[in-house]
C-alpha cells in the first residue's frame, strides 16, 4: 500500500516558512532564469518555444571549440586561416580578410567580446567534420542533442539569420551551466569587458553585455539581436555563494534588455535565499514495519538538506512522506524506503530521499503473532455490517 503523510515542514523542520514570492512579470517574450546553486527553476515563460537566438547561439560555437582545446586538438596560440566565406560575413565582425592568420585565443576573445560572426565561421571551418561551416553546424545540432538540448537546431556558426536556426530558452540556460560548469578556466573571459584586437575597428571594441559594469555580480554570457529574434541576452551573475542563469529575448531594444535583465537579477537574489530544511539523521517522520521487531522505523535523510525558498515566511509549507509500506522486516540502517516531497510556494516540487533511521529485525514468535493479531483486527473492523433482518 503507498503510505502518504501531510505534514507541516515547520513542525519537523523549524527553519522553513514561506509564502509565495510575487511572480517576475517579464517584457520578454520568451524567458527562463533557473538558481544554479539549486536547480531551481524561477521563471519560465515559452522557455521550450523553439525561436530565433541571434548571436546567443555562439555560444555553441564556443561551447565546442572550449571542448576542442580541452582535448589538444585546437590551442590558444594556433593561428588559423580566414576563407572568403569567413571574410563575407556583415553585421558584428572582427574586420578580418583573407590575409589574415589569427590566434584562437583571439579569435574566441573576438566572438565573446565583439560578437564576431566571421570569428565564428573561421573556428567553425577548422573543426568542421568536412571543413564547411555548413558541416560544423550540422555537428552543433548533433552535440547540441547529446547535451540534452534537444529543441535547438543549427544551420551556421554565428546566429546569421536563417531559416532553421532555432533554439530555445531552456536549451540556451542549459548551454551556460555548462559552460560554466564545464570549462571554470574559459569562463571568466566572459567577463572581458573590451578587446581591441589589432585596432582595425575601433567602433567594435566592447562586450555588449549590459550587466557587466554594475557591480551586481554578473559575470557573462552573451548578447544577440536580428530584426527578427529582438534583443536577447543569456546572462549569469553570482552573489553570496548563489549562481544565477538566465535567458531573456524578444525585447524591443538594447536599452529594454538592459533594464529587464537588471531587474530580473535583482529579483532573482532580494525574493528567493537557501534556507535549511534537514538535518542528516534527524527524523522527518516514521514509517509502519512488517513482522518486525519494531512496529514503526524512523525516516531520516542521509545528509542536510537545504531548498531555495521565498525570502517572506509568514505561512508554514507543507510537506509529504511517501513510501510503499508497511515496511517488511528486516530492514538495514541506511535503507532507502522513503521521500520527503516539498512544494515552496510558487516553486516546483523537491524529492528528498529517506532512509531508515536504524536497523529493524525480523521479529519473534510474539512479534509475529502480534501482526497477525493486528491484521485480524483491522479485517474485523473493515467487514461490512449485517443487512438488518426487514421481517417477510
Amino acid at each position: 500500500m503507498r503510505h502518504l503523510i501531510k505534514t507541516l515542514i515547520a513542525m519537523a523542520l523549524p527553519l522553513v516558512l514561506a509564502l509565495p514570492a510575487a511572480a517576475f512579470d517579464t517584457r520578454a517574450t520568451s524567458a527562463f532564469v533557473i538558481d544554479q546553486t539549486t536547480g531551481t527553476v524561477l521563471l519560465n515563460k515559452n522557455a521550450d518555444e523553439m525561436l530565433p537566438p541571434a548571436s546567443m547561439s555562439k555560444l555553441m560555437t564556443l561551447y565546442i571549440a572550449f571542448e576542442a582545446l580541452r582535448d589538444g586538438r585546437l590551442s590558444l596560440d594556433e593561428k588559423l586561416p580566414v576563407s572568403k566565406h569567413a571574410m563575407s560575413y556583415g553585421g558584428s565582425t572582427m574586420f578580418l580578410d583573407t590575409t589574415d592568420r589569427v590566434s584562437v585565443e583571439n579569435l574566441i576573445r573576438g566572438i565573446i567580446v565583439l560578437s564576431g560572426n566571421d570569428a565564428c565561421a573561421v573556428i567553425a571551418e577548422a573543426l568542421s567534420p568536412n571543413g564547411t561551416e555548413a558541416g560544423f553546424a550540422r555537428y552543433m545540432t548533433q552535440r547540441a542533442q547529446q547535451l540534452g538540448m534537444t529543441n535547438s537546431t543549427f544551420t551556421n556558426s554565428n546566429g546569421w539569420p536563417q531559416a532553421g536556426h532555432r533554439m530555445s530558452m531552456r536549451d540556451l540556460a542549459l548551454l551556460a551551466n555548462r559552460l560554466i560548469s564545464d570549462f571554470p578556466s574559459f569562463y571568466p573571459l566572459f567577463s572581458e569587458r573590451e578587446f581591441k584586437f589589432d585596432g582595425r575597428a575601433p567602433q567594435n571594441t566592447r562586450n555588449r553585455n549590459p550587466l557587466l559594469a554594475l557591480g551586481i555580480g554578473a559575470d557573462g554570457l552573451k548578447t544577440g539581436h536580428t530584426s527578427e529574434a529582438g534583443y536577447g541576452l543569456v546572462g549569469s551573475a553570482k552573489q553570496r555563494g548563489r549562481r544565477v542563469i538566465f535567458v531573456i529575448s524578444g525585447l524591443r531594444s538594447a536599452q529594454a534588455r538592459a533594464e529587464e535583465a537588471e531587474s530580473i537579477v535583482n529579483w532573482a537574489f532580494r525574493q528567493f535565499a537557501v534556507k535549511p530544511v534537514a538535518k542528516a539523521g534527524t527524523a522527518v517522520a516514521s514509517a509502519e514495519v512488517w513482522m518486525g521487531r519494531d512496529q514503526t522505523v524512523p525516516l531520516v535523510p542521509l545528509e542536510d538538506v537545504s531548498m531555495l525558498m521565498p525570502v517572506t515566511s509568514q505561512e508554514m509549507v507543507e510537506a509529504e512522506v511517501i513510501y510503499n509500506g508497511p515496511i517488511t522486516a528486516p530492514i538495514a540502517k541506511d535503507q532507502k524506503i522513503a521521500e520527503l516531497v516539498i512544494t515552496p510556494p510558487g516553486l516546483p516540487e523537491t524529492r528528498i530521499p529517506l532512509v531508515a533511521g536504524n536497523d529493524v529485525p525480523s521479529g519473534g514468535f510474539v512479534a509475529r503473532i502480534g501482526t497477525v493479531a493486528q491484521i485480524l483486527a483491522s479485517q474485523i473492523n473493515q467487514a461490512p455490517a449485517a443487512p438488518a433482518d426487514q421481517g417477510s
